[in-house]
């Protein structure tokens, strides 16, 4: 019998390696050997197919480019074969187009030459912890609802990246779900059991940005009385997702693609680097190849945040799910079974636009169900605006509303401006006529980007 799956053994995780050079498989064997693992090498592309199609193994590692072929040679076999391998590439350093083209066609993750080992022991322990074979499609219909094609094409999709380390960008409306994307991803990952911090990249402001992200060291500037870890450091081993990344300051853009790149981050005011293990998800309602060409947003940051991209569909994009979502979502804030909608409430919502999606849909059930004077929520009590307000001269600016988050944006900038005329731009008067603290008033017009310029006679 063989002893790898004897009654009571527990079997040994079996890894391949691929490379051309006699020394990089040696330190490749030496390092998985001492890991406790059964490796297999291989010298070239047509040993490393041949060994895939005839053994199991847990995973993968091929450099890039050998005599007969390229590793991503082998990342595709093994998706055309669907082979449940996870496989994870070594690029020669700087190569970053190689990195980010062997992740679109599924890799696992990457290395870059010289081969650090600490990383190296990090990405395979990361690997054996993926779950085996496919999961169930449909373990996520009670979180992510929704039978429409566009919803499926989500689903899918993070059924997907949930087994890639590569960075994935998540676009859609606000209130269509990019958080709860995200969090699916993470949940399926190998990652799922390691922290996950998400951080709205619009609400932090410029200044305090690099010692947020990044940590700092005790005494590195007036106030920093002790060491801090950054968010690069919280998520450390698991996951960082970067909502609203379109936000991000130039400057800022440019020290994220350098961590991103070398996996390395410095504190503000540390001499040395640390390394890290985290994965990268952003999300933002703005399109980002739009901001690209309005030099509002690097180019090359793009290109590495937007390895694996995820359109969440809008809510009117899924017309044909609203009545079920908003039932289930009913049973789920409703205190009573017995409450239901009526007909032609049911109607009315599959009816309407929802530009803040299913996060709107989700507050009009609410207010409904404080309203409602019967166990049956009528039209009235869901107190929706007309569609057809839209396209009528008596409401020429209910346009300007959409994005959503962008038109909140725009009125909270109208308030504070109006509220810093009244008091000749005096931030603690202001404060106390906007109702919010000074340090809160500091905070938003660091980001919406008001000034002394905006000061008028």
């Amino acid at each position: 019998m063989n002893p790898e799956v004897r009654p009571g053994i527990p079997r040994i995780p079996k890894v391949l390696i691929v490379d051309d050079e006699p020394d990089i498989l040696e330190l490749l064997e030496l390092t998985l050997s001492r890991m406790g693992l059964d490796v297999i090498r291989a010298e070239n592309v047509a040993t490393a197919r041949a060994q895939l199609d005839s053994t199991h193994f847990d995973l993968c590692l091929t450099d890039m480019r050998m005599p007969d072929g390229l590793g991503l040679d082998l990342v595709r076999h093994i998706a055309e074969q669907n082979l449940d391998v996870p496989i994870a590439v070594i690029t020669a350093h700087g190569n970053a187009e190689n990195a980010v083209a062997a992740l679109k066609e599924g890799a696992f993750d990457y290395l870059s030459k010289p081969v650090a080992l600490d990383q190296l022991r990090s990405l395979v322990k990361s690997a054996l912890k993926l779950p085996s074979g496919n999961p169930s499609k449909t373990a996520d219909a009670h979180i992510m609802l929704g039978n429409s094609a566009a919803m499926q094409r989500a689903r899918d999709l993070i059924q997907r990246v949930a087994r890639s380390q590569a960075p994935v960008h998540i676009s859609g409306e606000s209130g269509s779900g990019k958080e709860l994307a995200s969090r699916l991803i993470v949940e399926k990952s190998a990652r799922h059991d390691q922290p996950f911090i998400a951080v709205n990249c619009g609400a932090i402001p410029e200044t305090l940005m690099e010692s947020e992200f990044f940590g700092y060291r005790k005494g590195a500037f007036t106030g920093a009385d002790k060491d801090r870890e950054g968010f690069f450091q919280a998520a450390n081993g698991g996951t960082l997702l970067l909502d609203e990344v379109a936000d991000l300051p130039l400057n800022m853009q440019v020290k994220l693609l350098r961590t991103i790149q070398e996996k390395k981050v410095r504190k503000v005011g540390a001499t040395e680097e640390e390394a890290i293990d985290v994965r990268i998800i952003s999300a933002t309602h703005h399109n980002l190849a739009t901001r690209v060409q309005q030099g509002q947003f690097r180019q090359d940051l793009f290109y590495r945040l937007n390895v694996i991209f995820l359109q969440m569909p809008s809510l009117r994009e899924m017309r044909s799910d609203i009545a079920d979502i908003a039932c289930r979502t009913l049973a789920r804030f409703g205190d009573s079974a017995n409450i239901t909608f009526s007909e032609t409430a049911l109607q009315a919502l599959c009816q309407y636009d929802f530009p803040g999606n299913v996060r709107e849909l989700e507050n009009i059930i609410e207010r409904a169900l404080a309203l409602r004077t019967a166990e049956v929520i009528t039209p009235e009590d869901l107190q929706l605006t007309p569609n057809e307000a839209l396209e009528t001269d008596q409401s020429p600016c209910i346009s300007c509303k959409y994005p959503l988050t962008d038109y909140l944006d725009r009125i909270e900038r109208e308030a504070i401006l109006e509220a810093l005329a009244q008091t000749h731009f005096n931030r603690t008067a202001a404060a106390k006529i906007l109702g919010v603290t000074f340090r809160a008033l500091r905070y938003r017009m660091e980001r919406l980007s008001i000034t002394d310029k905006d000061k008028t006679d």
